[in-house]
């Protein structure tokens, strides 16, 4: 009896959408946001590929001595990585990245980074665990929206990147944690240190729900604009002010669809972890 030749419609490929509305507001503050991104993967043994898409779009209102003032900022996000196997333990790789972002001062960045991965663990046994450092080095150049506190409106910045990632994988769903720090040549005191993870919980086929946090410690703000934020900037939070340090979080719904026969797994780089 002959085997059965089975015709993969999707040639590999897997799709993912992803939709996260907020909305908060009392009498005299309201705010809009929706963030939504899209995704495309091929993943073979040796190779894997990795396209994604994120848009952000926020809309406060708020009145001030009986009027209504409208403001919005956006992000847009295009990144690209490709991965290549080098054994067990070893992967080569090269994340390409276009990014726009009116709250970072940011019109356009183009951002690459060459990187280079060891797994503690076989990747075999991705299914049940990993343990991964990665170390990169890349370009970013940017043209801001507005002259920079460094009198800058475009550049050219070289930096380095270290990352350590452990994941455990269950049948309900898995939890990953990430451990990051990173800096710039021209100025080793313009690094930053971020701790960020989540939790994934399956509900039902192709359908889980997504618990996220992060904390950052940051001295690399290259983009601030340079001049005083007016009154309903700083409020409003419409562009990015000087910190320290950020925290952020969030829940969201995941759907995954696609190829049903690409069941390799290859855990190379993580999965959508963006360098910038």
């Amino acid at each position: 009896m002959e085997a059965q030749v089975v015709e993969d419609n999707w040639d590999n490929w897997v799709f993912e959408l992803e939709a996260e509305p907020d909305f908060e507001g009392e009498d005299s503050y309201k705010e809009l946001e929706l963030r939504s991104s899209a995704s495309a993967t091929k993943i073979t043994h040796d190779w894997k590929l990795e396209l994604d898409f994120d848009h952000r779009f926020t809309r406060t209102k708020y009145t001030y001595d009986d009027t209504l003032y409208t403001n919005d900022k956006s992000f847009w996000g295009f990144d690209v990585l490709a991965v290549k196997s080098l054994g067990d333990h070893w992967s080569a790789g090269l994340r390409a990245e276009l990014v726009s972002s009116s709250y970072n001062n940011t019109k356009l960045s183009n951002n690459i980074m060459p990187s280079v991965e060891y797994n503690i663990f076989p990747y075999y046994e991705s299914t049940q665990h990993q343990l991964r450092i990665l170390y990169g080095i890349g370009s970013s150049y940017r043209i801001y929206v507005d002259t920079t506190i460094y009198n800058e409106i475009e550049e050219l910045l070289w930096q380095q990147q270290l990352q350590i990632a452990y994941q455990v994988q269950e049948k309900w769903g898995s939890i990953n944690v990430s451990l990051e720090g990173s800096n710039f040549f021209h100025d080793f005191s313009k690094n930053r240190v971020e701790l960020a993870g989540y939790i994934s919980i399956r509900i039902l086929k192709g359908l889980s729900v997504r618990v996220r946090g992060g904390v950052a410690r940051l001295n690399d703000q290259l983009s601030l604009v340079k001049g005083e934020a007016s009154e309903a900037e700083i409020l409003l939070q419409l562009q990015e002010l000087e910190t320290t340090y950020t925290i952020n979080g969030g829940v969201g719904l995941t759907y995954t669809f696609g190829s049903i026969y690409n069941n390799i797994v290859n855990p190379r780089f993580g999965n959508g972890r963006r360098f910038f």
